[in-house]
């Protein structure tokens, strides 16, 4: 289980908001960077809100050649799917934290190549209908890489004014990458 009914309908209330879910388009041209750096054809957006990742992507020119959007939020779009590139932007610091090992489990059994996560670290300014942030979790990055790590491979961390970026890798991938390119570390 990743997510209550009860926050459920917190979440369904927030995606009301029509500003709310914004975050994923101001990365965009970096997505598409990671896709074309790594040849992806096919990205799935985990906590794909209204899809705005899609529009970003969509608007500079660099839609994959498929798109699996998933959001509990909206049933509507399916399972999450395995993709060349797992995105997960602006969603683990909204994650119950009682759910958190199970969402970064699913989100390590879908990364069969790459992902990018980035994770808020401050408050949002949005609040739930009960008061409290709508980050649940605002905790430093090394709390974050901590628990990701012990997952996944972490290939590239960078700070932004509101948290991080990471781009992550199913365990070993590095030496899958240097192996394939005859590089025998």
């Amino acid at each position: 289980m990743t997510i209550s009914d009860t926050y459920l309908t917190e979440q369904k209330i927030l995606h009301q908001n029509p500003r709310y879910g914004e975050s994923s388009m101001l990365y965009g041209e970096l997505v598409a960077d990671i896709m074309r750096g790594i040849g992806a054809q096919t990205l799935s957006d985990y906590g794909a809100g209204k899809q705005k990742l899609l529009e970003a992507l969509q608007g500079i020119g660099a839609a994959p050649k498929e798109y699996f959007a998933y959001d509990p939020v909206f049933p509507e779009y399916g399972p999450a799917r395995s993709a060349d590139l797992v995105c997960c932007i602006d969603v683990l610091e909204h994650i119950e934290i009682e759910y958190l090992d199970s969402v970064l489990d699913h989100l390590k059994d879908l990364i069969n190549n790459f992902g990018f996560f980035a994770i808020h670290t401050k408050p949002a300014q949005k609040v739930l209908s009960d008061g409290r942030n709508a980050h649940l979790i605002q905790a430093p990055p090394s709390w974050w890489l901590q628990r990701i790590a012990s997952r996944l491979e972490i290939l590239q961390m960078e700070p932004t004014e509101v948290g991080f970026w990471l781009i992550v890798s199913e365990k070993n991938q590095e030496a899958v990458i240097a192996h394939s390119k005859g590089n025998n570390h």
